[in-house]
């Protein structure tokens, strides 16, 4: 572990630290040419890697090599590469697996979008609208198909991963009911229902999301019986009646559009219902760095932010919910447990 004695002095982190591009765009290439996948338990020279890569071996070692600066693969004396912790989450077979995350993060609109970031702060606006003409999900499902199917299978591995982890922190045994709000492909739901067996969810969110729902939940899934799947979109109206909503991470838009949301899950559950809100935070949490860095790609691509505990409570509190508890979900998220007051 770097200790203040052996940290590096100002000048040379900050050099590190302009060049973050280059450790960016070196794990995308490795996820890319699936060198994490190539490589096994047994470690491999560069020569064998970039046979299985299809690669330039010369090329590739120094790709490698600039990983391993990270702990992302690590060079035995020998001059064989082998596994660390971090290269396995760029294989797509990990149950971990961080390798969609990692293209979401490095996708060729990013590369576009950070050099105005200063253009963003200046303004408060988002910046993809100038470059392309369009919304942002637009542009995506309309000029950039890859880039789409990466941002859905990117959100469907996230998603998987902390669906698990809500649904051992949620004690629901006092409910028959949960809706999962702009649930996505309904995983939070399932887990939940898996939790659950007498339990009856509803999965809400936009026509195209739902129509991929998780096939548990769908004709012939093993919870099919037990869920409704509503197409809609929650800032219009929430035409779902249950003893728990679930809302996760879409509290991001700009706060007229979350007032809207919060407002409609009120009055669909009426008083005494409950509300778990579960967000990004992005103060006091282990996971600054990558939560304060997605609040301004945020801010780049849809002009949302991730929120601050404060700013989160006094949402949730001018929408008329009391607070009951707030806890950790996982270093990445907290969960906002509150209810309809009576």
């Amino acid at each position: 572990m770097t200790t203040a004695q052996t940290a590096p002095p100002p000048s040379m982190r900050l050099r590190e630290l302009a060049f973050g591009a280059a450790c960016a765009a070196a794990l995308r290439a490795a996820a890319r040419l699936g060198v994490a996948d190539a490589l096994g338990d047994t470690p491999m020279t560069a020569e064998d890697l970039a046979a299985a890569v299809k690669t330039e071996p010369k090329p590739l070692r120094r790709l490698l090599r600039a990983l391993t600066c990270y702990d992302v693969f690590s060079e035995r004396p020998d001059g064989t590469f082998a596994h660390t912790g971090m290269s396995r989450l760029l294989r797509e077979d990990d149950p971990g697996s961080l390798r969609y995350i990692t293209l979401w993060c490095t996708e060729p609109w990013t590369w576009d979008a950070w050099p105005r970031l200063d253009e963003a702060v200046r303004t408060g606006r988002n910046v993809v609208e100038d470059l392309y003409g369009k919304e942002f999900f637009v542009y995506l499902n309309e000029d950039a198909p890859e880039s789409a199917d990466v941002f859905n299978r990117a959100m469907t591995t996230s998603s998987k991963q902390s669906a698990r982890e809500v649904a051992e922190l949620l004690d629901l045994s006092g409910a028959s009911s949960v809706a999962d709000i702009g649930g996505g492909q309904g995983h939070v739901v399932a887990s939940l229902l898996e939790k659950y067996p007498a339990m009856h969810g509803t999965l809400l969110d936009l026509p195209r999301v739902v129509d991929n729902a998780d096939p548990r939940l769908r004709e012939g899934g093993s919870l099919a019986g037990r869920v409704d799947i509503v197409p809609g979109d929650c800032r219009e109206s929430v035409p779902v009646t249950a003893d728990v909503y679930i809302i996760k991470n879409i509290l991001e838009w700009d706060d007229e559009s979350t007032a809207r949301c919060l407002r409609n899950v009120i009055r669909a559950g009426g008083p005494k219902a409950r509300v778990v809100v579960i967000e990004n935070l992005v103060d006091d949490t282990p996971s600054m760095r990558f939560s304060t860095a997605m609040d301004l790609l945020l801010l780049m691509n849809v002009g949302g932010a991730k929120h601050t505990t404060g700013s989160m409570v006094s949402r949730l509190e001018a929408a008329g919910l009391v607070i009951d508890d707030i806890r950790p979900v996982n270093p990445y998220l907290h969960a906002f447990d509150c209810t309809v007051p009576v």
